[in-house]
Formats: structure tokens, sequence, C-alpha cells
């Protein structure tokens, strides 16, 4: 076993600690964080199990995808960081689901390039739920008519919720910021036409097991899987 499908194996294996301790089982997709990994060590990860990437840049992203496609077909690529409107044609073309569409103009926009690529693309609304001045994101008050306004787009699903938590020493200081985001997921589900909807994609390396235990059904996971940027073995 190489050191990537061991750290793999930790981390599933910590996913089903805390699903089990939430009462769920089988419902966390883990996203397997692969900005500035090489392409060899995701191959390593592929090999192992892995098949749900996350790429924070398009054009990193893009180069990857065109080396690795031949020999990882089956693999999922999530686009999970800021995305520029200049680049969301081109995100909308060729990444399985967009996780931080962060503005009206952005869903806009990649629903008509949705719309010439004849596909429907899965989007998450990116939610600044502690509402940090660094971070993107619509602010929790305003996602219900956020959703009420994409809610005609054809050629857009709207999965459900992304948020990125502070940076906590103790995980349990954020546990409050996963909770809001469900609650904000669930309230659009019992008020607002949706189908679906069902998705919370929340917690990191730091803090998915909490994440976990307040609903999340993705984790963004790259340091504990692939070391710490720059680490090669």
């Amino acid at each position: 076993m190489t050191e990537i499908a061991a750290r793999l194996a930790a981390v599933q294996e910590a996913i089903a600690a805390a699903e089990r301790r939430a009462g769920r089982e089988g419902e966390v997709t883990l996203v397997a964080v692969t900005k500035t990994v090489a392409p060899e060590r995701i191959r390593e990860a592929y090999d192992a199990g892995q098949r749900v990437f996350g790429e924070n840049r398009v054009q990193e992203g893009l180069v990857k995808i065109a080396e690795l496609a031949p020999s990882m077909s089956d693999a999922q690529w999530h686009l999970i960081g800021h995305l520029q409107t200049n680049k969301a044609r081109r995100a909308a073309r060729s990444f399985s689901l967009v996780a931080s569409v962060d503005t009206v103009r952005l869903a806009e926009i990649l629903d008509d390039a949705a719309m010439q690529a004849g596909r429907v693309l899965p989007i998450l609304l990116e939610v600044n739920v502690a509402g940090e001045a660094s971070k993107s994101g619509f602010a929790p008050d305003a996602i219900e008519d956020t959703v009420r306004s994409l809610l005609g787009r054809r050629h857009l699903s709207l999965d459900g919720l992304m948020t990125v938590a502070p940076l906590a020493g103790d995980p349990e200081e954020v546990r409050p910021v996963f909770r809001q985001l469900r609650d904000l997921r669930d309230r659009i589900r019992e008020t607002l036409p949706v189908t679906g909807f069902h998705e919370l994609s929340m917690g990191m390396t730091g803090d998915f097991p909490v994440a976990i235990e307040e609903g999340a059904t993705m984790v963004r996971i790259g340091r504990a899987i692939f070391g710490a940027r720059g680490e090669t073995t």
C-alpha cells in the first residue's frame, strides 16, 4: 500500500466513524482536493479507489483533467474554488459540478454555457455563513431569494449548499456554522419547490468529523490525503 493509499484509507475510516456517530451510513462523498498536487499522485489516489476530485482553479484543473482523463475515465471533477465569470464557460464544459457559485450573475452565465454545451450542470450555492470579509458567498439571509430566482434555469441542477468554515483551533468552535448551513438547506427544501437540493458540502481536513455529525454530505479533504502542499512522499 502506498503512502497516499494508507492516508486515504485512514480518512475513509474517519468518515465512516463520524457517520456512525451521527446515525448515518454511506451518505458522505469524499472530495479529494488536488490543488497543487501532481498528476501522478492524483493517479495513486485513483488507483486506491478515490473517484471524486476537487480543484480550486479552472486552468489547473483543466490541465489535469486533460492529462488524466484517458486513464481515469470514471473520475468526477468538482470545481470548489472561487470562479471568476470570465472562466465560467470553460468550467461549465469540463467540470462535473461547480461547488462555489457565489453570485446570481455567475449562475446565469453557467446556465447559458451549459445550454450551449448541451448539458445540465449541477451546482452548489456558496454561503458565507460566518460573514467573513475575506470570503465570498451569499449571505445566509439572501439564500432563499437566490434559490427562488434560479428555479427556472433549465440547464442548472440546484443540488444544495456549500460553505467554508472559519479556521479554528478547536473544531467544536465551528459546529454552529455547519449546523446553520444544514438548517438553511432544510428550510429551503421545506418552503421552496426544489427538486433534490440535498447536498451540504462542508468540512475539510481539520473539522470534517464535526461537519459530518452536523449533516455534511460532501467533505473536501486534501492535506490528510496528499500531505501538506509541497510534500512529495
